[in-house]
């Protein structure tokens, strides 16, 4: 990744001022000059997710006509109002008009423009202004929040459409050695990931599944690492080869293919699995509690998968204390024991018990 320095979470901001305030807006000024901010409208949304309503009110009064009217649609939307448009259009000529007008917020809400067609079923329509607003955001706010957005969420559209290929065209526009955040970086490769999978490109499944994971690492993501890393187990599974490079030589080394040339072999050394799973292993939440609980659910069946079920001896002899009736499915065919395998059957039954 470029070395630059990239803003701080706006969740930093609202801690330092419920640690150190109320404070005035010259401090306030201060402190987001040091964390790398040149707009209120970021630190506004979340105090308002945050609920911090005195400092909120304090940078309502620094916001501009086009980012009061953004801040009010994020508002609606956070009462769970979904009639949008109308208000989204009306806050796009606040961002047009000649004294108010805000390129960068204007293309951030032709992308909530679009997102909200999309809702409705305009679905050509919500392509339209999905690509107006990225291509807007990429000329006046190169690798920002709204501009990974923008990307994030046309792949995420052109996916929902069926349209594979076209969602990794997107995800392609998001370079590893971009400015682009860890985190968008990491969420576009979980989706490059799995399209190549699809597909059969299965070296770039796995090396896409590898940056996933590593990217998440680097953003503190800890459960979309798990992520990223179970899908790389999960895809090398059958690959795996200890005459092979290790992953992160071949990715460095990986290019693209010219035309007619044959796919990478897929070759995966067993030391890159036997990381990847104990860190995964080692990050799980403690509580094994939840009625949904896909982490569990991939890890146990890579564990089961590798013969290392021995990893989950704790969670194997509490059948009670799993909620997730999937999940019991799981580790029900994971077990040989027949005595534990009963207690098994039996906690599955009281879970799906209509």
């Amino acid at each position: 990744m470029s070395e630059i320095e990239l803003p701080k979470a706006p969740g930093y901001f609202i801690s330092r001022w419920r640690e150190q305030g109320p404070v005035d807006m010259t401090t306030l000024t201060t402190w987001r000059d040091e964390m790398n901010w040149d707009t209120w409208l970021p630190l506004a949304e979340a105090a308002l997710f945050l609920d911090a309503a005195e400092l909120l009110a304090l940078l309502e009064t620094v916001l501009s006509p086009a980012e009061q009217a953004t801040l009010s649609l994020v508002r609606r939307r956070m009462l769970g109002d979904t009639r949008l448009q109308q208000s989204i259009e009306q806050a796009l000529d606040i961002s047009r008009h000649p004294d108010t007008r805000d390129l960068a917020l204007e293309g951030r809400l032709r992308m909530e423009l679009g997102l909200a067609k999309y809702e409705a079923g305009e679905i050509e329509a919500a392509k339209d202004d999905l690509t107006w607003a990225e291509t807007r955001l990429k000329s006046v706010a190169l690798a920002s929040r709204d501009h990974d957005l923008s990307l994030i969420n046309k792949a995420a559209l052109h996916t929902a459409c069926g349209e594979a290929l076209m969602a990794l065209t997107v995800y392609s526009d998001i370079p590893r050695n971009g400015n682009h955040a860890h985190e968008t970086i990491a969420l576009s490769r979980l989706g490059a990931s799995r399209i190549c999978a699809s597909i059969g490109h299965n070296f770039d499944a796995v090396r896409h599944a590898w940056n996933a994971h590593a990217h998440a690492l680097l953003a503190n993501q800890v459960g979309m690492a798990i992520e990223g890393g179970a899908l790389f187990l999960d895809f090398s599974s059958e690959a795996i080869d200890d005459s092979a490079e290790r992953m992160q030589i071949q990715i460095e080394n990986a290019k693209p293919r010219d035309a007619g040339e044959e796919a990478h072999e897929l070759k995966v050394h067993s030391e890159d699995i036997n990381d990847v799973f104990e860190w995964c292993f080692s990050h799980l939440p403690e509580s094994h509690a939840g009625d949904d609980r896909p982490d569990l659910r991939a890890m146990v069946s890579l564990a089961h998968r590798f013969d290392k079920m021995q990893h989950f001896d704790s969670l194997l002899n509490n059948p009670d204390g799993i909620e997730d009736p999937i999940l019991v499915a799981i580790v029900q065919n994971c077990i040989d024991n027949a005595e534990l395998k009963s207690l098994w059957n039996v906690r599955l039954a009281t879970l799906t018990m209509v």
